[in-house]
């Protein structure tokens, strides 16, 4: 009982401080909630103040929380994010570079530009912004450093049918995460990507009416628990910044991805 005592005494006093994006819904909602029942303080981002008050109130209560309403894709709206962070907890640990947009299955050729630059926004700009304020906050800070994952998705890795916005952003976030760990080495920044197959959010409520498959044909896709996601993304979180999971793929095992197409 003293022993299990003194490590939460030494888990309060070394509390550390996450950013998540797009944590009003699916995979960002829970994974804030997961950090915040590890011990973290946890800051929630997102476009709709309702989802984030939402998502904070599914937090234990004990737990340091605050939303931040932001925009990604705004500069402005994201130096406010970090800036906001650093004042009411004095740095950033870790960013999770959750927030993103999919794309409707539109044959490639009557995309519109319109929705090609929303997505390309939201998904690598947003992401950009993010990472890129990250760095200034953890250079600077001291002790110096953090962590940063980026969320990649299946798709950057091999691409759905009629995907090519999505499936674009998504290999750009590769290269993104490759860039920012090895600019991020020489400042303690830790840099990673989870990529993730079929999480149970309601981005893909829609596999349980079927989902166009390479060749064609309808068909249901099995999905998995979102909180296996949110597991990962802390297990991630709790190495020290000596170590680093540079690509984590989490995905329903019988999935269509090893041999898709």
């Amino acid at each position: 009982m003293t022993h299990r005592l003194f490590t939460i005494i030494i888990m309060n006093l070394t509390n550390k401080i996450a950013i998540v994006t797009g944590a009003g819904s699916g995979i960002g909602r829970a994974t804030a909630v997961a950090l915040a029942c590890d011990g973290w303080s946890v800051v929630l981002a997102g476009r709709r103040p309702d989802a984030l008050a939402e998502t904070a109130a599914l937090a234990p209560s004990a737990a340091p929380v605050l939303c931040v309403p932001t925009d990604v894709t705004n500069e402005d709206a994201v130096r406010t994010l970090f800036a906001t962070t650093v004042r009411r907890f004095g740095r950033v640990d870790l960013l999770f570079n959750n927030a993103g947009v999919g794309s409707p299955p539109v044959p490639l050729e009557e995309f519109s530009l319109e929705k090609w630059r929303t997505i390309v926004d939201v998904n690598l700009t947003g992401a950009f912004l993010c990472l890129r304020e990250a760095f200034r906050v953890m250079k600077s800070q001291t002790p110096r450093g953090g962590r940063i994952i980026n969320n990649g998705s299946i798709s950057a890795h091999v691409p759905r049918l009629r995907s090519a916005p999505y499936t674009a952003t998504k290999h750009a976030i590769t290269g993104l995460t490759k860039s920012a760990a090895l600019d991020g080495r020489e400042f303690d920044i830790a840099c990673g990507q989870i990529d993730i197959g079929n999480a149970a959010t309601d981005m893909t409520a829609k596999m349980k009416d079927g989902v166009l498959q390479a060749d064609g044909r309808i068909a249901v896709e099995p999905t998995i628990d979102v909180e296996c996601v949110a597991r990962a993304v802390v297990y991630m979180a709790s190495l020290p910044l000596e170590a680093n999971v540079l690509f984590m793929t989490v995905l329903a095992t019988k999935m269509p991805y090893v041999g898709r197409g």
